[in-house]
């Protein structure tokens, strides 16, 4: 019984973690910010579930889970072609309810939370064009730094990041059109490699966002869809012995939706949600975020 609720929470705590980088694509699509300008958010995001998708795809129950997360992300332009990224949970909480006996009543196992800094990222994009076409594409580069609590709780198995250094290299192209008089529009892809230590397993990413503004770009209306395809080279739990090493193995096709609006020429407040269709080892809930933005491209 001991066992099987180790291995429950493992998965539990593994599926928070992977919702928790569901915003993939961090490098904000392939046009880099202009030299001396930058964008700047401050967020709050947070998922709460009680079942999650097993390693096999199936849908399992699971005692109550959640995070939340404040947030800054930031993009600021070196130069015109060299972007400056970081994304940082400045202060995440990440809790389990008390597992109770269907039959009885009784507390298995009492709940517990932790509260400290998340994992951070940080990285450097490089935006060009293709000169045959004049399409916008980007190189970026991002570094996952294990800056959150890996091993917190009576049992070491609520955790704040996953204390592993990983590094994401990502391609994005796009283009800028007017889909009506009124109406502006955008289109992006993108894909990336990330490789992962301390055991965890390679991923391969991929996704697309197309976006829709309004009221002369006042109000940005976007859809994501994010992937993320495992290599299934990391350890496994009978591997190893510490439950520092808990996201392994894991993937997800998810999508997401965002809206954006200005309400000064720099200041803007958004909204977004995000779900994942399809997974192994992640979260079948909704996540949600709300923010505040400072746009200085404009």
């Amino acid at each position: 019984m001991g066992k099987k609720n180790q291995n429950m929470k493992n998965i539990i705590i593994t599926t928070i973690l992977v919702i928790a980088s569901i915003n993939l694509s961090i490098a904000g699509g392939p046009w880099p910010q202009p030299k001396g300008k930058g964008y700047f958010k401050l967020s709050e995001y947070w998922i709460v579930f009680d079942q999650h998708f097993t390693d096999a795809g199936l849908l399992d129950p699971n005692v109550t889970n959640g995070l939340f997360n404040t947030n800054f992300y930031g993009e600021y332009g070196i130069t015109n072609q060299f972007t400056a990224i970081v994304n940082a949970p400045l202060f995440s909480r990440n809790f389990m309810n008390n597992v109770v006996s269907g039959t009885t009543g009784e507390v298995l196992i009492p709940g517990e939370a932790v509260n400290s800094i998340g994992d951070i990222d940080v990285g450097l994009k490089y935006g060009f064009k293709l000169s045959s076409y004049e399409i916008p594409v980007s190189a970026t580069l991002i570094l996952g730094l294990p800056t959150g609590n890996s091993a917190a709780g009576t049992q070491g198995n609520l955790q704040t990041g996953d204390g592993e250094f990983n590094q994401l290299f990502q391609i994005d192209a796009g283009f800028g059109f007017n889909l009506a008089p009124k109406v502006s529009s955008y289109f992006s892809a993108y894909t990336g490699f990330n490789n992962r230590t301390n055991g965890f397993s390679e991923e391969f990413r991929f996704g697309a966002e197309y976006g829709l503004g309004f009221f002369k770009n006042k109000l940005w209306i976007n859809g994501k869809l994010n992937v993320v395809e495992s290599f299934k080279n990391g350890k496994t739990a009978a591997d190893i012995t510490s439950t520092s090493v808990f996201a392994n193995n894991s993937e997800f096709s998810s999508f997401a939706v965002e809206a954006a609006v200005y309400v000064t020429k720099k200041v803007g407040f958004s909204a977004s949600y995000a779900t994942a269709f399809r997974g192994e080892i992640i979260a079948a809930a909704p996540a949600y975020s709300v923010g505040i933005f400072v746009d200085l491209s404009k």
